[in-house]
């Protein structure tokens, strides 16, 4: 699982500036709409035929921007903003000591939001809108729990509190990888 984690991070292209951006709650809560609007798109071929093209491609270029797409916040303290600081803490975990719990919960969690997709893909393939809502709450789902995981991690490591005022996102020192 770990090099999926670091491809992912990898394709987006995220840098420092993008994950302050990204900690936006507006950013973290639109986030969940990449996938239903790619789903979307790839399913209303059944109505529009190929130029369903540039919709899938119009959503695919969503998924790049939302996280770029809003200003840093002024207070990292939400919930949203510390799922997304405990994601950068846990892709760092190499320079960071994240209890195996959190990493044995992260893989579950990823395992079954990628099971997920494979009634998704039935539902696409076969236009069965059954298949494809199951498979969208069977990704998403385990999604939104990966996220307040993640917020789980940043308390851990930040030792500080869910909700409290977070003005500096400045993640915790880090320690030389072994």
């Amino acid at each position: 699982m770990t090099d999926l984690y670091r491809a992912t991070e990898r394709l987006m292209g995220m840098q420092d500036a993008d994950w302050r951006r990204h900690a936006n709650p507006w950013s973290v809560w639109t986030r969940f709409s990449c996938l239903p609007l790619i789903v979307l798109a790839i399913y209303s071929r059944e109505w529009i035929g190929w130029w369903c093209a540039p919709l899938i491609l119009l959503a695919m270029t969503w998924t790049w921007i939302n996280p770029r797409a809003f200003p840093p916040p002024v207070d990292f303290g939400s919930w949203a903003s510390r799922g997304t600081l405990g994601e950068r803490i846990f892709l760092a975990r190499d320079q960071y000591e994240v209890p195996a719990h959190h990493v044995r919960a992260a893989n579950v969690l990823t395992t079954l939001a990628a099971l997920g997709v494979l009634p998704l893909i039935y539902g696409l393939i076969f236009l069965n809108p059954w298949a494809t809502a199951l498979g969208l709450v069977a990704t998403i789902l385990p999604k939104v729990w990966f996220v307040d995981r993640m917020v789980w991690v940043h308390a851990d490591i930040t030792k500080t509190l869910s909700g409290d005022p977070l003005p500096d996102p400045t993640l915790p020192h880090e320690r030389t990888p072994t």
